[in-house]
């Protein structure tokens, strides 16, 4: 009874590794795309060093669970108690780390608010400016969405930087309405819209925007989170059973 029960343990340490493997190629694939991504969206948040630091985090913490999958997974076919000892020791540690920045993601979540990036726009946004790499990715996010500034066009008005350098525009021409609203889309009236004339600008606000959008997979990727800890709690428990069963 004591060798099947040993023997389900495995299958299932097995089963659940592999499952932590996936997890750890995805972090991965999510850290590699942050940190390459052609259109630079993590540029809108380069100025805080938390959010830079916060891609090299995934980008590490993929790698880790990547190993640590293949390595839970190894240990389990081959019964080796050292092994899975060191399993324990290696899985209790990534356990702790990413307990502690859940924690300090829920602390520093004012960082991601609507006022730090209306701040960040108003500072560092120049207009149609491609050769930087802030306001040519704002420009990217605005005509994706079919939205404008973070709460909408009046953010430019107090946009320093955009002011001094086209002070004959009320709005940007990325906040301008196209048919269809994408980049080769066709401008309904440039000069209409960088006017200031309502029908032809996109009035919402891409904070609004991007926060609908995403707000069903930041919920999924939550709940992917809380699934993640929990597996490797149940092998950490596992791994010391099988470490104890095994002569």
């Amino acid at each position: 009874m004591e060798g099947d029960c040993l023997s389900c343990m495995k299958y299932l340490m097995f089963v659940f590794n592999f499952f932590i493997f996936l997890g750890g190629a995805c972090l991965l694939g999510v850290g590699i795309w942050v940190l390459v991504d052609p259109t630079g969206f993590r540029e809108i948040v380069a100025t805080n060093p938390l959010l830079t630091t916060g891609a090299y985090i995934v980008l590490a913490m993929g790698g880790l669970l990547f190993l640590l999958g293949f390595l839970g997974c190894c240990g389990a076919v081959r019964e080796n108690r050292c092994l899975l000892l060191f399993f324990f020791m290696f899985i209790l540690v990534i356990f702790l780390v990413e307990l502690s920045a859940a924690i300090l993601a829920f602390i520093f979540r004012e960082h991601l608010t609507r006022e730090f990036f209306t701040r960040e726009l108003t500072k560092h946004y120049q207009g149609n400016n491609d050769t930087d790499v802030f306001s040519a990715t704002w420009n990217s996010v605005m005509i994706t969405f079919g939205c404008c500034g973070v709460n909408g066009p009046e953010d430019f008005r107090t946009a320093s930087v955009f002011r001094l350098l086209t002070p004959d525009s009320e709005v940007p021409k990325a906040c301008c309405r196209r048919e269809p609203q994408t980049r080769d889309g066709v401008l309904l009236s440039r000069e209409e819209c960088q006017l200031g004339r309502s029908p032809f600008i996109n009035k919402q606000g891409c904070y609004t925007v991007i926060l609908n959008t995403f707000e069903t997979y930041v919920y999924l990727a939550g709940a992917f989170a809380i699934g993640v800890l929990a597996i490797e709690l149940f092998l950490m428990i596992f791994a010391m059973c099988l470490f104890r069963g095994i002569q």
